[in-house]
């Protein structure tokens, strides 16, 4: 078990895609913060902060995610219970989490599926030499619950059909004027999101200078408008919360498969619609650069049940099929 914490040597921008976030080596001997709610939590085998937690960052900039070089995860989020702040360490074999705010108990709380208690990673069995190559380097991936829709709903629906840096600059924005700072002694810029009411009054003009246009805009719109029984799908089967979800106009299956990922820890809700996604699994599996959705699903096929978990192997793997044409361009519509 010594060691199973260490995190990953420097990651490529597609393993970052994968959910693969650098946590500094943790310092030994750090006192409790006074005032933060604990607990402590033995996980049943191997586990990396950086794996399980980093599909939870929306940019390395995102107000509501950190990592610190104490060696520290710090999530600033807004629970059934009010707004909260999760800092969580390693400690040997253990991970000790402390927590603030009105939320501080509901995140101890879920604390265990965050860290993929709920997951069973043995379920699955690689089929393909690359596949089993990440598999064997990161044996401490296991994959998150959050329990919470709306706060990867919204901005999952900001990353439809723009570049991430467009959508990570987006969240920033509207999170850092609309939230409010996150509890706890965090304030070097963390916030929490808005609530449901807040989202629904931000003013046309706002979304227009943070980049997003009127489709997106209107779908998070609609979306917060029936926030409860959006939060109500993080309790269903992934198959039913996805179909709950797109009942919203706006909102397909790229986007509910992204939410139910974190929301959810559904293994098998695999992204389809993306740009990118089946062209990397296409040569990465098969040498096809050109794989569209259809030959992606070929290829996973033997992953059934597990296809997200083999696809986030994939992307961890690294093995990308070079660039043909230049990156999509950024637009800047709060620039018009």
């Amino acid at each position: 078990m010594a060691g199973r914490f260490t995190p990953r040597p420097a990651v490529t921008r597609t393993t970052v895609r994968g959910g693969e976030v650098a946590v500094p080596a943790p310092r030994p001997g750090r006192a409790a913060t006074a005032g933060a709610r604990e607990r402590t939590y033995v996980p049943p085998g191997p586990l990396d902060l950086g794996l399980v937690l980093g599909p939870l960052r929306r940019g390395p900039g995102d107000p509501m995610f950190r990592t610190t070089p104490d060696g520290a995860v710090w999530r600033a989020t807004r629970t059934p219970a009010g707004p909260g702040t999760l800092r969580v360490t390693a400690k040997g074999t253990a991970v000790h989490g402390e927590a603030w705010g009105p939320g501080a108990d509901w995140l101890l709380e879920q604390l265990p599926a965050m860290l993929g208690d709920s997951d069973d990673p043995d379920a699955f069995e690689p089929r393909h030499r690359l596949v089993a190559a990440s598999h064997r380097r990161r044996p401490g991936l296991r994959l998150t619950r959050t329990g919470l829709v709306l706060e990867s709903l919204i901005p999952s629906i900001l990353e439809q059909k723009v570049t991430t840096d467009e959508a990570y600059r987006a969240w920033r924005l509207l999170v850092r004027k609309y939230g409010e700072p996150a509890p706890g002694p965090c304030s070097d810029g963390m916030h929490v999101m808005p609530d449901a009411r807040t989202w629904a009054t931000i003013p046309s003009w706002e979304w227009h200078r943070a980049g997003v246009d009127d489709k997106r805009a209107a779908t998070i719109l609609r979306a917060v408008r029936v926030a409860r029984r959006m939060e109500e799908a993080a309790t269903m089967e992934p198959e039913a919360a996805m179909a709950r979800l797109e009942l919203i106009p706006g909102i397909g299956p790229w986007t509910s498969a992204e939410t139910v990922q974190r929301s959810n820890g559904a293994p098998d809700a695999i992204t389809v619609g993306d740009l990118h996604l089946p062209r990397i699994v296409g040569y990465a599996l098969a040498g096809d650069r050109d794989a569209d959705d259809a030959a992606m699903l070929g290829l996973l096929a033997p992953y059934a049940g597990q296809r997200h978990r083999a696809a986030r192997f994939i992307l961890l793997g690294g093995r990308t099929p070079p660039r043909r044409r230049p990156k999509m361009p950024r637009w800047d519509i709060g620039a018009l």
